[in-house]
């Protein structure tokens, strides 16, 4: 996978938002976490972390708890190394009780490509499953399969 690099187009930001819910989407905390600079900071919810060792532990944490997890981003806005974007994801938890999760990150990119600051606000929603938008197999979301906007969200 090719590291786009800072100042974004809008076809390059608009690129580097599929890369990144392609690897959320494959729920590998440790391929995921290689796309951060090695001291990158977060501000998850209430939660803040620093590290790839720090993302990969809370990625791992957030992966065993929100099970059968499928993510839809979306651009929102992006200028010469930052990019933000809004998201929903679904999820249930091992109780089997669903969940739409609805948040806007803020992201900010060092000259390389790899993202040195991600701020995340982020909602929690229950759902019934037959509410569920989300159905493609577990993995990347398929090409065809509608995004954000297109499914009214």
């Amino acid at each position: 996978m090719s590291v786009l690099a800072p100042p974004f187009s809008l076809e390059t930001a608009t690129r580097k938002v599929r890369m990144a819910e392609d690897g959320w989407n494959s729920r590998d905390p440790e391929r995921v976490s290689l796309v951060y600079t090695p001291d990158s900071r977060w501000r998850n919810r209430a939660e803040f972390i620093t590290g790839r060792a720090e993302i990969v532990a809370f990625l791992t944490r957030k992966w065993s708890r929100e099970l059968d997890y499928r993510l839809i981003k979306e651009i929102w806005a992006f200028t010469d190394n930052r990019i933000a974007v809004r998201f929903a994801y679904e999820w249930h938890d091992d109780s089997g009780h669903w969940y739409r999760s609805y948040g806007n990150e803020n992201w900010e990119f060092d000259a390389l490509g790899l993202m040195q600051r991600r701020f995340a606000s982020i909602n929690d929603l229950p759902i019934k499953d037959s509410e569920r938008k989300f159905h493609w197999p577990l993995g990347r979301r398929p090409d065809d399969h509608p995004g954000l906007t297109d499914l009214g969200l």
